[in-house]
């Protein structure tokens, strides 16, 4: 079974783009506010939460965009170890949602050190409720995952039908990754998932 979730374009962009940003520390840190941004444009265009996203959501271009990005960037700003535990992304994320008057929304952290079965079923029974996955990687022994390290992202799919793949949102694009693989980092120190839950 493959199910995937509606995401947004701008241009031929699939979701935002931190490269986008014009200030450094923003292109090399902005991946929690980027990720932050993506989920909320989602939940305006996809589930009626449009508080949460820029009054042009429906037409937004590339400079719409990162406006919002740095209008998010006091919630989840770029430090010198990252944005690097869950409770930092749901702590600052959580902040922007209470000033947007939105108290629909919320979130739980679910731990990368929980094992990979549980994670497996995490993706399942978000992705079937319709909520994107806001991911955190810290190290990774793969070198395959390389752009993955220390970097937050979205997963808004997942594909059975061979193993146990997800879609990875980021950089203007997705790939299918082996969630085992993923998950297995070869680090005691791991990050892990946000869920999201309607009220």
């Amino acid at each position: 079974m493959k199910k995937e979730l509606p995401h947004f374009n701008i241009g031929a962009s699939y979701g935002g783009n931190q490269d986008w940003f014009p200030t450094f520390m923003m292109r090399i840190g902005g991946c929690g506010a980027e990720t932050a941004c993506d989920s909320s444009m989602y939940f305006a265009l996809h589930r009626g939460l449009s508080k949460i996203a820029p009054e042009n959501y429906r037409a937004l271009g590339r400079d719409e965009y990162v406006d919002f990005a740095y209008v998010m960037k006091p919630y989840l700003s770029p430090r010198m170890t990252g944005i690097d535990r869950l409770d930092i992304f749901v702590d600052g994320y959580s902040q922007y949602l209470r000033d947007r008057g939105e108290d629909s929304l919320s979130m739980t952290e679910f731990s990368g050190d929980e094992p990979y079965d549980s994670a497996k079923s995490a993706v399942i029974r978000q992705i079937d409720g319709e909520y994107p996955i806001p991911t955190l990687i810290l190290n990774h022994r793969d070198k395959r995952y390389e752009d993955y390290v220390w970097h937050w992202f979205l997963i808004n799919g997942y594909n059975d039908t061979n193993g146990f793949y997800v879609k990875a949102v980021t950089y203007s694009g997705y790939e299918w990754l082996s969630l085992k693989d993923l998950w297995n980092t070869g680090y005691p120190r791991r990050g892990g998932f946000v869920l999201f839950n309607i009220d």
